[in-house]
C-alpha cells in the first residue's frame, strides 16, 4: 500500500521525482510495450489444449464466444489446479485448461455450441454441469463450487459479472506484503475479470478502513507534529488532532476518486496487472506507464483518466481544509504531478519486489508471458 503523497511542507523523495521526470519521455514507448503484453495468455491458465473430431476447421473459423469463470471449495475458497474441460455437443470437440493461482479459468474463441463443463481437483467431488448455450459474441460466467468426497457439488452459471467480480475483491483483500501490508491493487493474473462499478468502490472502502492504513497516518502525522508542520496546526493533541484530519481526508479523497469513482466513470480497472516477463528495461517500462495508461473494462489500454484525474482532483479538495499557506493553483499542480510520480514508482515495486513477499500472490506461473 503507497499513501498519499503529502502536502508541499513534506519532503518527497528523491526517486518519485527521478519516476516522474522520466514519465514524459517513456510513455510512448511504454505504450507501445503495454500493447504487446496482450499477446500472449497467462502462463497460470495456459491456452486450452484443443482435442477436435472431424469438424475442427469449422470449429475454428466459427469461434466467437468465451467461457470464463472461478473453482471455489466449499469454504469460498479458490482452488488452484482444478482440470476444467469444456465439451460442446454439435462439433465434437472439447478444450482442457487448469484453473489458475486464484481459481480462474478462461475457454476462449470458442465456437457457438451448447457445452457441459467437466471439472475435477484432487479430494474433490468430481462435476459435470447442466447444458450451457453459448451465443455468438457472448461471455458465459460460470462460478463453479466443489466438495470434499461425499458433499454436494453446485455451479452457477449467469451472464451477470457481479459474481466473478465479486471474486476478484475477495482475491484482492488476501494480498499483503509481508502479510501485513494490503497490496490490493496489484494483480497477478493478466487475464483477471473486471471489477463492476459497486465492486471497485467496496475495495477503494476496505481500503480506507484498513487497520495498516489508518496506522499509517498516524504515523505520519507524528512525524508532521515533531517537525511542526504545518505550523499554523499548532501544538498538543489538538494539533495532531488536525494534523490526522487532514492526511485522513486526503487519503480517503485520493483513495476513493482515483480507485473508485473515476474507474466506475471511465470503466477502466483501478489495479496494477503485473507482468512479469520480459527484460528488465521492457518490464520498468510498462510499469512505469502503468501511471498514465490503465486497461479498461474490456481489457483495451487507454489513457488512466482514473489515476491522473484521481491525483488531481484531491490535490484541488484539500485547499477546502488545509491552512492558506498550503492552498493556491500551483500547489494543486505541484501536489498531482507529484502523486502521480509517486503511482509510477509504487508501480515498479509491485513489478519487481512486492510478489515475492506478497501473502496469497503465486509464487510462479504468473504475468504475462
Amino acid at each position: 500500500m503507497i499513501s498519499a503523497i503529502r502536502r508541499s511542507h513534506l519532503s518527497y523523495p528523491i526517486v518519485f521525482w527521478c519516476v516522474f521526470c522520466s514519465l514524459s519521455t517513456l510513455t510512448a514507448i511504454a505504450q507501445k510495450s503495454v500493447s504487446s503484453t496482450t499477446e500472449t495468455a497467462l502462463p497460470d491458465a495456459p491456452e486450452p489444449t484443443n482435442i477436435l473430431g472431424s469438424g475442427s476447421d469449422d470449429s475454428q473459423q466459427s469461434a466467437s464466444a468465451s467461457i470464463t469463470g472461478t473453482v471455489l471449495d466449499s469454504n469460498h475458497e479458490v482452488l488452484p489446479g482444478a482440470r476444467v474441460i469444456a465439451a460442446g455437443q454439435s462439433n465434437s470437440a472439447f478444450r482442457t485448461v487448469e484453473a489458475g493461482s486464484n481459481g480462474q479459468f478462461e475457454f476462449i474463441g470458442v465456437p457457438v455450441d451448447i457445452y457441459q463443463l467437466k471439472v475435477t481437483a484432487p479430494g474433490m467431488n468430481p462435476f459435470t454441469s447442466s447444458d450451457i448455450l453459448v451465443h455468438e459474441g457472448e461471455t458465459r460466467l460460470v462460478s463453479v463450487t466443489l466438495s470434499v468426497f461425499g458433499g454436494a457439488t453446485s455451479v452457477t452459471v449467469s451472464g451477470d459479472t457481479d459474481e466473478v467480480a465479486e471474486q476478484q475483491v475477495k482475491i484482492a483483500v488476501r494480498q499483503r506484503i509481508g502479510g501485513i501490508v494490503p497490496n490490493f491493487y496489484s494483480s497477478y493474473d493478466w487475464d483477471a475479470p473486471p471489477m463492476r462499478a459497486k465492486q471497485k468502490l467496496k475495495l477503494s472502502f476496505r481500503s480506507i478502513i484498513d487497520p495498516v492504513s489508518l496506522l499509517t497516518i498516524a504515523g505520519t502525522s507524528g512525524v508532521q507534529q515533531y517537525r511542526n508542520t504545518p505550523p499554523e496546526y499548532g501544538g498538543g493533541m489538538g494539533g495532531y488532532g488536525k494534523r490526522y484530519a487532514a492526511n485522513l481526508a486526503d487519503n480517503v479523497t485520493g483513495v476513493v476518486l482515483s480507485r473508485g469513482v473515476y474507474p466506475s466513470i471511465f470503466h477502466q480497472d483501478p489495479r496494477y496487472f503485473y507482468k512479469g516477463t520480459g527484460s528488465f528495461h521492457s518490464r520498468l517500462l510498462y510499469a512505469i506507464s502503468s501511471a498514465v495508461i490503465a486497461r479498461d473494462d474490456n481489457g483495451r489500454w487507454k489513457p488512466n483518466y482514473s489515476h491522473v484525474l484521481g491525483n488531481f482532483s484531491a490535490a484541488g479538495i484539500s485547499n477546502l481544509y488545509y491552512p492558506a499557506s498550503d492552498r493556491g493553483a500551483s500547489l494543486v499542480l505541484f501536489n498531482g504531478f507529484a502523486s502521480t510520480a509517486s503511482n509510477a514508482f509504487s508501480n515498479v515495486l509491485r513489478e519487481f519486489v512486492f510478489k515475492k513477499v506478497t501473502s496469497h500472490a503465486p509464487k510462479q506461473g504468473s504475468g504475462n508471458p
